[in-house]
């Protein structure tokens, strides 16, 4: 009897491109199970006779009544301009001074000793110092936001200098490229992931750092408005500026993601 051999469809198997639109999608889902979970935990531990713990529904409530009334998009729009101006400073100096750290030795010796001296000294601890030599108008609350950035993305930014392949800057040799484009080419672009991570970490210090910024005698903000809601033992208020500073700072670091995916395409991920 002859055999007749079946012949099996191939299946297709998925392109990478189909398995880069599943990831962010699997992600986001991720998320929003991760966000109902966190609102049922919370509104449970709210019911549990936990004293003065408010739930998600009075939480809501409170801030639709600051949002109402003009108060919470006042103390928002203070405090992202305090944060974004000192985050902003922070960065633009850190990067720089991470290369000539990372890229000179004479820079090196010269630098390095007082960003790890001022990096043990929490930001926090130089708010007495500030007010006393900048006053107690926007300058020292800035200052504290910029040295907390800055500290977190100088040592980053040197760091991927210093990780840099050296067979690639040797192979770049070889090749008779100059020093200035190995920096250019080399350097930077091999740095870059560094350079993000710092500036994410610069980031959430920048916003760690609000609230006790915003006790120099601050009018408005989300750090003095949840100081305020202390004194009357007001936990909804308290709530929505906790939630506020989180949501901000979730949405200012997922724009660094994305600037990371644009800027180092090159790199291989999982």
């Amino acid at each position: 009897m002859a055999m007749t051999a079946v012949t099996v469809p191939d299946t297709p198997t998925p392109t990478p491109r189909r398995r880069r639109a599943r990831g962010p999608v699997r992600g986001i889902g991720l998320n929003v199970i991760a966000v109902v979970l966190g609102l049922g935990i919370w509104t449970v531990l709210s019911r549990s006779g936990i004293q003065g713990l408010s739930g998600p529904v009075d939480v809501a409530v409170r801030g639709a009544e600051l949002i109402a009334d003009g108060t919470l998009p006042a103390d928002v729009l203070a405090s992202l301009r305090r944060v974004f101006t000192g985050f902003a400073l922070g960065t633009a100096l850190a990067v720089p001074v991470g290369f000539l750290m990372g890229w000179y030795g004479t820079a090196r010796g010269l630098i390095e000793p007082y960003v790890q001296f001022f990096r043990t000294i929490p930001p926090l601890a130089i708010i007495p110092l500030a007010i006393l030599l900048m006053g107690i108008g926007e300058t020292p609350k800035i200052f504290v936001i910029f040295l907390a950035a800055f500290l977190s993305s100088v040592v980053a930014t040197f760091q991927g200098v210093m990780d840099v392949d050296k067979t690639l800057i040797n192979a770049a040799r070889v090749l008779g490229a100059s020093d200035r484009v190995i920096f250019l080419k080399v350097v930077v672009p091999a740095s870059t992931p560094f350079i993000i991570v710092g500036m994410r970490i610069g980031l959430g210090a920048a916003w760690g750092t609000l609230v006790a910024a915003e006790l120099i005698a601050a009018q408005e903000g989300l750090g003095y408005r949840m100081q305020q809601a202390q004194l009357y033992y007001d936990l909804p208020t308290i709530f929505v500026g906790l939630i506020s500073i989180g949501v901000l700072g979730l949405a200012m670091d997922r724009l660094l993601l994305l600037a990371e995916r644009r800027l180092t395409g090159w790199q291989e991920r999982r």
